[in-house]
């Protein structure tokens, strides 16, 4: 049994560098302290220019979810039409979402370990006229990544009045998108490709986006109401729920080092991470939950190769032996396992989880040959 804590290899929280973990330890200021007033502007301007966003960021105390209704109850009024894609477990949970708001709800949902096509999304555009579209980008119960920059192009070229709604908590810091892709509203929360503890929700909002909410009535929420964060946002002296004073200095040190090191660069590391974590398991025999052309950046599934490795048996002895692995959600649970390989990871955490998982297939009695996965991970990395 290895003694301290085990390496955090769930689909978030992700692990958290130490300068991170630093400015989580500061000691708190008041949110009007004109030094953090300077610091949460400085992040604003930061966060909108990296996701090339001339909208409004919101940078709110809360989870994930809690940005998923921000999201969408702030550009769809109650009986407007609104198209959700589901790619799994936290698409479905969208769904959950949208049916209590009283929209005029329609969905689409793809097998598990597939991923909503962009002509399937025109075709039901086309039937009908919808308000906002929904999608998840990376669904973190599948790993599959939906095709969002040709899916954005498509809603721009031939549904150019459809609000375009993305759920981005696995993709924020370790995948592709920008803004001006035609993204109306983007969210994510700060403890997956961010790097950073759970504890803020964030969401990117065009120009558009903020113009549909002004244009509303009012609507029932009130917490995540555009209309109470926007002069915030604009002036962060201004009051109207309190920020999460050391969580913003940690998610600026996290925009410090994505900037420093390129956030192009950044999610090309995290597909090439990836790659080389699918090269290494399979070699090991389990086999990846999606095929190549949908698996994302930063969130796998692996499926055990026979009935000889017993799910929580299995996960446990990850865990005994250094790493901490996700089970599997809905369709997939007790099949196989998720891994979250995003945020500030490095090629020595990727050998530590791999030489965990050795380990335990040994422990479990699953016939490998030691280093045989550790190998191909070695390649892999050498070869970046």
């Amino acid at each position: 049994m290895i003694k301290g804590n085990p390496l955090v290899m769930v689909p978030g929280p992700t692990p958290v560098a130490r300068s991170i973990q630093d400015q989580m330890g500061r000691e708190t200021i008041s949110f009007n302290d004109a030094r953090f007033v300077a610091d949460f502007n400085a992040l604003i301007a930061d966060m909108k220019a990296l996701w090339r966003c001339d909208g409004i960021v919101f940078i709110v105390a809360g989870s994930g979810t809690m940005a998923m209704e921000m999201g969408i109850c702030n550009v769809a009024a109650r009986d407007e039409s609104v198209l959700v894609c589901s790619n799994g477990h936290f698409g479905d949970r969208y769904i959950d979402i949208c049916a209590r708001k009283g929209f005029d709800l329609d969905t689409i949902k793809a097998p598990w370990g597939k991923t909503v096509t962009v002509d399937e999304v025109d075709k039901k555009l086309s039937a009908k006229k919808f308000s906002a579209l929904v999608v998840t980008h990376i669904e973190t119960s599948t790993g599959v990544e939906l095709p969002l920059r040709e899916m954005t192009k498509m809603i721009r070229e031939k549904h150019p009045d459809v609000l375009l709604v993305v759920d981005g908590v696995a993709s924020a810091g370790a995948a592709e998108f920008y803004m001006d892709w035609g993204i109306d509203v983007m969210l994510t929360c700060s403890q997956k490709g961010l790097g950073i503890s759970p504890g803020l929700g964030i969401i990117w909002a065009s120009p558009r986006a903020i113009a549909k909410r002004q244009g509303m009535s009012e609507i029932s929420e009130s917490y995540v109401d555009f209309v109470k964060w926007i002069p915030v946002m604009k002036d962060t002296m201004k009051y109207w729920g309190t920020p999460s004073v050391n969580m913003i200095w940690a998610l600026a040190e996290a925009i410090r080092i994505i900037k420093e090191e390129g956030l192009e660069e950044r999610t090309k590391r995290h597909r090439l991470y990836a790659a080389a974590i699918r090269k290494s398991l399979t070699a090991l025999g389990f086999s990846a939950g999606v095929e190549e052309s949908l698996a994302s950046p930063s969130v796998s599934v692996f499926f055990y190769p026979d009935a000889s490795l017993e799910d929580e048996k299995f996960r446990a002895a990850v865990y005994g032996e250094g790493a901490h692995i996700g089970g599997c959600l809905g369709d997939f649970a007790g099949k196989g396992f998720r891994i979250g390989h995003m945020g500030n990871i490095t090629p020595a955490i990727l050998v530590t989880l791999v030489a965990a998982i050795e380990r335990a297939c040994v422990r479990c009695g699953y016939g490998i040959t030691p280093g045989s996965g550790l190998a191909e991970l070695q390649k892999a990395i050498l070869d970046m």
